[in-house]
Order: C-alpha cells, then sequence, then structure tokens
C-alpha cells in the first residue's frame, strides 16, 4: 500500500493502483448498483480530457510536455489496457464527480510515470491542476454521455442496416405468397406475405430516422463550461479549442453549446435520444411478436412460416421447437423502455444550476444502446435470415379467408358472392374453386383483381 493525502486526510491506496485517494474514497461509499460505470462512459471522458490537454497545450496554459504525457496516457487508456482501473458503482455522486475522479487520477498516474514520477506523485502531474485544467465534472460527464452515445449509434445503424437488408431481402422472396391480412386478429383482406416483410422494414427505417435526428443535438457539447456553464475560469477561445481537437480525434462534427448554462441544467436532448431508442425497441417488439404468431404451432397454431431452430424448446417435450431468439428480444426490448422510463425520470430531476442525476441518465442509455445493438444483430443472423414460407397453408388461409370476397363484390356483385358463401360454407370448397369451378372469371382476371386489391406496393 502507498499513502495519499486529500482534503479529508490520510488514505492507504493500492500499490498496484492507477487510480489514487478520491477513487478509494468512492470505491468505499458506494456500491448499490453493485457494478461499474460501463466502459463507453469512462471512454467519453478520457477523449474528452485528451482534446482539453490539446486545448490547453495550444493556449498555453499547460506545459507541453505535461500536454503530450496525458494525451498518450488517453491512449493507452482508449486501447482497453485499463479498463478494470475504473471500478467505481453505477449509482455515485449525482454529477459523476466520483468516476471524473477516477479517470483524472489514472490518467495523471500514467502521465506522472512517463515523465519519470511515480504512481500518487502529484507534483510531476496533478489530476486535478493538469488533467482536469478547464474543467468541471458538471460539464465534463453529461459531454462524456453524448460522446459515449454518438459512437455506440454508428454501431446500432451498422446493425440496423444489416436487419433492413434481410427484411427487404425476405419481403421480396415472399413477394408471390398470397395470404390474408388480419385485423382484431381476424380474417380480412389479401396481402403477400412480401409485403408484410416491407411494411417490417420501412417501420424500421422510420425508426432509424428518429433516432439520427435525435443524435444530432448530442453533438453539441457543453465541455469547457465548468461548474454551471458559464465557463469560469477559462479563456474565451478554450471551449472552440476543445472541440476542434475532439473533431479531428473523432472525426465527428461535434460543437459548442448554444447556452452554457442551459446544457449544464437540462436533460432533455439526452431524453429525446432515449425515447427514439425507445421507439426503435417498440417497433421491433411489434416485429417479434408478429413472427412469433405468424410461426404458432407447427400443427395447431398459424403456421404460415417456419423460424430457424435454435436450440431445443422443452426439457420435457420432445421435438419441440420454441421461437426463442424472439423471446429474447421480447425480454430486450421490454427493457429498454424500462431505461428509458429511469432516463425520463432523472431527466426530470434537475435542480437549478444542475441535475445532479447524470450517472442514472448515461448508464441507461449506454445499456439501451448495447441492448438494441445486440437484439438487431440476433435477429438478422438467428432469425429473420433463415425465415421459409409454409406456401401451401398461406395460399390455403388465403383461399378460405372472409377477406376474399370482399374484392370479389365489386366485380361479380354482392347477391352472387353472398350465394358463394354460402355455398362454400356449405360444401367446404374455397371461394378461389368455386370461382373457378363456376367459370365465373378468367384465371388471368382473377390474378389481376388479386394484384390490384394489394394497391401499388403489391
Amino acid at each position: 500500500m502507498r499513502k495519499e493525502n486529500d482534503s479529508l486526510g490520510e488514505l492507504n491506496v493500492p500499490d498496484d493502483a492507477l487510480y489514487g485517494v478520491h477513487t478509494c474514497r468512492s470505491i468505499a461509499n458506494f456500491h448499490m448498483a453493485g457494478e461499474p460505470l460501463p466502459i463507453e462512459l469512462i471512454y467519453g471522458m478520457v477523449r474528452l480530457k485528451q482534446a482539453c490537454a490539446a486545448a490547453n497545450a495550444h493556449l498555453g496554459l499547460l506545459p507541453r510536455d505535461k500536454a503530450i504525457a496525458i494525451a498518450a496516457a488517453c491512449g493507452e487508456v482508449l486501447s482497453g489496457k485499463f479498463n478494470d482501473q475504473f471500478p467505481i458503482d453505477v449509482f455515485q455522486a449525482g454529477s459523476g464527480t466520483s468516476s471524473n475522479m477516477n479517470v483524472n487520477e489514472v490518467l495523471g498516474n500514467l502521465a506522472a510515470e512517463a515523465l519519470g514520477g511515480k504512481r500518487g506523485d502529484r507534483k510531476t502531474v496533478h489530476p486535478n491542476d493538469d488533467v482536469n485544467m478547464g474543467q468541471s465534472t458538471n460539464n465534463v460527464f453529461p459531454s462524456a454521455i453524448r460522446v459515449a452515445a454518438v459512437e455506440l449509434s454508428g454501431s446500432l445503424f451498422q446493425t440496423l442496416e444489416k436487419l433492413f437488408q434481410a427484411l427487404e431481402k425476405k419481403s421480396e422472396e415472399f413477394s408471390r405468397v398470397w395470404k390474408t391480412g388480419r385485423t382484431h386478429l381476424q380474417d380480412a383482406v389479401p396481402v403477400t406475405l412480401g409485403q408484410e416483410f416491407a411494411a417490417w422494414a420501412n417501420a424500421l427505417r422510420k425508426a432509424e430516422k428518429r433516432i439520427a435526428f435525435a443524435c444530432m443535438d448530442l453533438l453539441e457539447l457543453g465541455i469547457g463550461g465548468n461548474a454551471i456553464g458559464t465557463g469560469v475560469n477559462t479563456p474565451i477561445a478554450f471551449r472552440g479549442e476543445i472541440i476542434k481537437a475532439l473533431n479531428e480525434a473523432t472525426g465527428q462534427e461535434y460543437r459548442v453549446a448554444e447556452n452554457g448554462i442551459e446544457i449544464t441544467q437540462f436533460l432533455s436532448d439526452m431524453g429525446a435520444f432515449s425515447c427514439s431508442l425507445k421507439m426503435l425497441a417498440l417497433d421491433l417488439n411489434k416485429i417479434v411478436n408478429d413472427l412469433r404468431l405468424l410461426a404458432s404451432g407447427p400443427n395447431t397454431g398459424l403456421g404460415e412460416i417456419n423460424l430457424p431452430a435454435v436450440e431445443p424448446g422443452s426439457s420435457i417435450m420432445p421435438g419441440k421447437i420454441n421461437p426463442s431468439i424472439c423471446e429474447a428480444s421480447n425480454m430486450a426490448c421490454l427493457q429498454v423502455v424500462g431505461n428509458d422510463a429511469a432516463v425520463s425520470m432523472g431527466c426530470a430531476a434537475g435542480q437549478l444550476e444542475l441535475n445532479t442525476h447524470m450517472p442514472l441518465v448515461g448508464v441507461n442509455i449506454v445499456k439501451s444502446l448495447k441492448i438494441l445493438i445486440q437484439v438487431c444483430d440476433a435477429l438478422d443472423k438467428k432469425c429473420v435470415s433463415g425465415i421459409t414460407a409454409n406456401e401451401t397453408v398461406c395460399k390455403n388461409y388465403f383461399e378460405r379467408s372472409a377477406g376474399l370476397p370482399t374484392i370479389l363484390n365489386p366485380v361479380l356483385g354482392y347477391d352472387k358472392v353472398a350465394v358463394l358463401v354460402k355455398e362454400s360454407l356449405k360444401t367446404g370448397k374455397t371461394l378461389a374453386e368455386l370461382v373457378r369451378e363456376k367459370n365465373l372469371m378468367p384465371e388471368a382476371e382473377f390474378a389481376a383483381l388479386l394484384a390490384r386489391s394489394n394497391g401499388p406496393s403489391a
């Protein structure tokens, strides 16, 4: 153990720890969640520290050797080498001070060692005076949430695109598989299985647009605003220099907050982004519910499609296969809805010049993003891509559907169709069979009628 001091006195710190006294106090104080802050939020802070070091050096506020050492330390942390040095619990000091200081201490010690100092040697590189120069947790932490969300959104868009492609491929594959549509879970007018898949793909395209639109507001950062967003103790050019350095490092288009005080008090941008994630989860949940219904059976359900088998479905019923990927996706989507509820409450909890529920908001946004990435990936690879159609079942339902008389009515007339419906019920023959048997219309005309009934998207 080594001894370190802070304003509360002396404390033992493990010799091999890159963190310091503040982190040790936080480890002792906080353990309610039983899990550390997601590493993506830590990386968000580290990227900001790296940009701040560059800005401070450019403005002549931080010696060049220290700035270089701090930037190099940031690079080491971002490589994943020191993930175990950030153990502080999710539920901590409300603005995230504990984790901000954890990051400051780790970066400070790495930089100090690079300059010939020792761990815990604050004279070589100070966690507050050097690493945290021109910063406050109140703008570092919320800016880190935004950076983490923007970076994870890129991964979400990639997996969503693959799921779109899988759905669109199936829409083409099933474009000629006629079936009955259902409203109120009752037979309705005809539709193709391909049109159902195309509708799902379109819903997800809309969800992606909502997320991308909400993500644009996350590019506005309050970093450099310090305690309440006024930029106290920093030069006017500081914020712009941070953003410039951050954009060069990330390739993003972050921008200085329009109003530093507003962005420190309000987490509404994050709330809107979380809501857009929830809307994607709701759409995905609806889609997997539909897949489960269409695949139900195989003998006593709808049985219109087959989902790929991924595991035996029962410990007692041999040969049973369950829609496991869909069920896992259901639960994951419901968790995202719950995460959004927590984010909403956290956003509403701000008081005066600060919202002190930032760790709660940040953690749940990151968790939702990671869940949705995995859901989209699983649905693409282990579900949608392997779906097959039971065309005979679909055709049988279609020809027996109560919706078929609706499209025959304008051509054959109400009374004639009514007679056909009664005969169908009496004989068990489908309406399509009766139309063909009685030569009520040519086959080509019947096919054209079906195509017209499905509108321009048929």
